[in-house]
């Protein structure tokens, strides 16, 4: 089966968000979406989101899944508004309970999750099924870059997150809390077991030394041959080497401190305080 998948940039963070949708029932799933932040002034908006809504009203769409593919630490998410408009469910890999525990002790409040992924509506187990219309879809545990990455499967089509970038460009930094690098290693290894001409759409590119324009989709046939981190036979000991040190020399994401807050709620803010504001907390001298 092939779905059809519409890409849409949102250029301040560099992410690729998608909609995947079965062409003969129009059902479809968003994923990866974006909640626009500016971090200057704590203001939120929806500009990314409505691209994305307009489009499914103009092609009569109906959304049944709003996906995340990890706990991102580069954008807010834009679900609980799509789901508002929508009323599609939020799912993401079942791993999230041990990212919001471990977020709980970094913030310092409790209060934030529960620990048990109740503000997702789904929790997807490894290898578990989604359908889409008449396509079936499947959720694979793609640890490493954090612990509950996903990639999601729909027919020919196959959505990474961070797990891989364009073959270019390489793989993600695995020095987040709970990353590790040959657990990323062998979540490749397991991506690079499907079909050669299964399309790989990527969550973020940042244009390769070289390369004039974004891009954002590739296969796994080139991923395989040609990724210049984990392509042909780097061994999983040069892998890891290779991922610590270059990811001691990275800098942290402008935007991890409020995203990961947000995102480990599925995109819900933190509850109000007593003057009816919502607060994010910035841990000084942590990381």
């Amino acid at each position: 089966m092939r779905p059809k998948v519409t890409s849409f940039f949102d250029e301040a963070t560099f992410t690729f968000s998608y909609v995947v949708q079965d062409p003969e029932t129009k059902i479809c799933a968003i994923i990866d979406s974006v909640l626009n932040f500016d971090y200057a002034c704590g203001k939120t908006s929806c500009t990314a989101a409505d691209e994305i809504l307009k489009f499914i009203t103009n092609n009569n769409l109906k959304v049944e899944w709003i996906l995340e593919s990890h706990v991102h630490a580069d954008h807010l998410s834009a679900a609980p508004y799509l789901k508002k408009q929508t009323g599609a469910r939020i799912g993401i890999g079942s791993h999230v309970k041990e990212m919001q525990k471990s977020f709980c002790k970094i913030f310092n409040n409790s209060s934030i999750v529960d620990g048990e992924g109740r503000q997702f509506d789904k929790l997807f187990d490894d290898e578990e099924l989604i359908r889409l219309g008449n396509i079936q879809g499947r959720a694979i545990h793609t640890p490493g870059h954090t612990p509950a990455c996903m990639t999601y499967v729909f027919g020919d089509a196959t959505f990474v997150g961070d797990t891989l970038f364009m073959p270019d460009s390489g793989t993600a930094r695995c020095d987040f809390p709970g990353g590790d690098a040959a657990k990323l290693y062998h979540s490749i290894k397991k991506i690079f077991t499907l079909p050669d001409n299964t399309r790989v759409f990527i969550c973020h590119d940042y244009k390769a030394p070289g390369r004039d324009e974004y891009a954002f989709e590739t296969t796994v046939a080139a991923q395989r041959e040609n990724n210049i981190h984990v392509g042909r036979s780097i061994t999983e000991a040069e892998f890891v080497k290779m991922r610590s040190e270059r990811d001691r020399t990275l800098k942290m994401p402008q935007l991890i401190l409020p995203a990961v807050q947000v995102n480990i709620r599925a995109g819900y803010m933190p509850p109000a305080e007593e003057n009816g504001l919502t607060y994010l907390k910035i841990p000084v001298n942590l990381f």
